[in-house]
């Protein structure tokens, strides 16, 4: 298997490039009828190529949400695998937001269909939860560090249920979501210019100067726009650690399509404001 530049060093150079601004890909029915598409394979195939074509050639990321395309079985997966390959051809990294969780061999199955480089799903990094124990997603650091690609690991989400997990107290004192930083931190240790194993850190939390969030990694952070957070939050919320970190926009940027050249003013508006905030961070 070939292997590929680290995906830390991708993603950084990609960043610096086109800004660090991740668009999402969230076909659910709603925003579907939004776009005055029908709830069918036919209508998720012209969302997705409709947001490819206008933002793959001017973000840094691009997460498509697997769900949204497994609900139509085969044929919707068929659909998830094209968009992910037009939107790395336009230069985008691709972020399966799929959130995969096992111990073992399933585990390890999960890591090949989304980190083995010949995979047809083959992303650039894949969102993992790891709360059957850190250890339990060995086999998809492994494969991601054999292929070059990234893991971002649940650790503080924005959803309101996430805390009786993340904010859970071991018996060393130190919380559940803390550890899984702590963990991050060790798995990038030595990696220049940014590490491969980023943590999803919730844009709408407030003030997180309690965490330890130099993980010498990249932080993807959802909330902005729909879920009530701004760019000009990031450098209160992320402080020294802004510069990694990987503001996500979902329904924000796509409620203005299906106009290809509204989604691309909506794109460049939220850039500029991301922009703004950290060179005044």
């Amino acid at each position: 298997m070939t292997v590929m530049e680290a995906f830390g060093a991708r993603l950084r150079r990609a960043m610096d490039e086109r800004g660090p601004l991740c668009v999402g890909i969230d076909p659910h029915a709603s925003l579907l009828a939004e776009w005055g598409l029908n709830d069918d394979v036919a209508g998720l195939e012209r969302f997705s190529r409709t947001v490819v074509e206008a933002v793959a050639d001017r973000v840094a990321v691009l997460k498509p949400q697997s769900a949204f395309f497994e609900r139509f079985g085969s044929r919707g997966v068929a659909v998830l695998e094209k968009s992910v390959q037009e939107a790395r051809a336009a230069g985008a990294l691709v972020v399966m937001d799929a959130k995969r969780g096992d111990i073992g061999s399933t585990m390890a199955a999960y890591a090949e269909s989304f980190l083995h480089k010949d995979a047809p799903l083959f992303s650039d990094a894949l969102t993992v939860s790891p709360y059957l124990g850190y250890g339990s997603l060995k086999p998809a650091v492994d494969l991601a560090r054999e292929s070059g690609a990234g893991l971002f690991v649940l650790a503080l989400t924005s959803n309101q249920e996430g805390g009786e997990v993340q904010h859970a107290v071991r018996e060393d004192g130190r919380n559940v979501g803390a550890t899984m930083l702590a963990h991050l931190a060790a798995e990038n240790a030595g990696e220049e210019p940014l590490g491969s194993f980023g943590a999803v850190v919730g844009a709408t939390l407030g003030d997180l100067s309690s965490y330890d969030l130099g993980i010498n990694g990249p932080l993807l952070a959802p909330g902005i726009g729909a879920q009530g957070a701004t760019p000009a939050d990031l450098p209160r919320v992320f402080g020294a650690a802004v510069r990694n970190v990987v503001p996500n926009v979902s329904r924000g940027v796509l409620l203005h399509g299906p106009d290809v050249a509204a989604l691309r003013t909506a794109v460049d508006g939220f850039a500029a404001e991301i922009r703004t905030a950290l060179s005044v961070s």
